[in-house]
Order: C-alpha cells, then structure tokens, then sequence
C-alpha cells in the first residue's frame, strides 16, 4: 500500500510540474512570442511560424505536454475509485480541465490552424490573409490553454 501511495504522490506531482510547465510555454507564446511575429511581415512571420512549429514536434515538448495529458487521464480514472478521499474533487477537475482545456483545445482548434499554416506560401496574398486570421485566433485559443494549464496546476497544487 505504501509504495503505491508514494506512486500515486510521484505521478500527482509529476501532473502538477507538468501542467505548470506547458502553462509556462503556452504563456510565453501568449504574452510575447506572437506579438513577435506579429510585428514581422507576413511572410517571415509564417516562414517563423512554421519553423517553430516543425521543431515543437521533439520528444522533450511531446512527453510534457501529452506525458501529463496521459498522467491526468489515470489521475481522473484513479479519482473516481478513491472518491471518499480528501482532495480527490481537485484531482479530478484539475485532470479534467487539463485534458479537455489543453489537450483538446490543442487538438480541435490549434493543430488544425498550424495544419492550415504548414501548407500555405508564405509569400502569397492567401498566405497574409491567412497569417492575419491565424494571429488573432491562434493566439486565442492558446490563451485557453494556458488558462487550463494553470489552473490545473494549481488545482494538484492544492492535493499535494
């Protein structure tokens, strides 16, 4: 039993560092990177863009931030058994509003814009319309993300 309690406390906290650190990342694109680029003209902003997306792909950013996603799904599961416990609601809401606030935010809203970017000429009057919709609403819906991250984090922050 204590070894499975210890378990459980390594991987709640693995879920609380790992949600405030994709919060971090999500931040830093939400407060100053996209501003950035916004201040580029279309073209280099897209060929950045693309850049940045190409090499988010890399096992370190992936484990984070779909490591944690994977970590709050066996939390949410592992609440509903251990529902009498004290803290277990904040476990289970904190896993939910990752996984549905990030995860599927990224998912649903995020890769399809970064998709619709990949493939778009940067030196095209399409690719500038696009760059000017991508802007505003990809940076939107990361604002949600980073919303969801933190508040997660917070949320395994007060169970441990």
């Amino acid at each position: 039993m204590a070894i499975m309690n210890h378990s459980l406390f390594a991987l709640k906290l693995f879920s609380a560092l790992g949600c405030g650190l994709v919060a971090g990342v999500f931040f830093a694109f939400s407060t100053f990177v996209m501003s950035a680029l916004a201040r580029l003209q279309p073209r280099e902003g897209i060929v950045a863009m693309q850049s940045i997306n190409v090499t988010a792909i890399n096992p370190l950013f992936m484990i984070a931030l779909f490591g944690t996603g994977v970590a709050c799904l066996f939390l949410a599961i592992t609440s509903l058994f251990k529902w009498h416990q004290p803290g277990t609601v904040y476990l289970l809401v904190g896993s939910l509003v990752y996984f549905i606030g990030t995860i599927g935010v990224t998912i649903a809203f995020n890769v399809p814009l970064n998709d619709a970017l990949a493939i778009v000429k940067p030196d095209s009057a399409e690719g500038a319309n696009l760059w000017a919709r991508y802007l505003t609403t990809w940076t939107i819906w990361n604002h949600v993300r980073t919303i969801a991250a933190l508040a997660a984090a917070a949320l395994f922050t007060i169970v441990l």
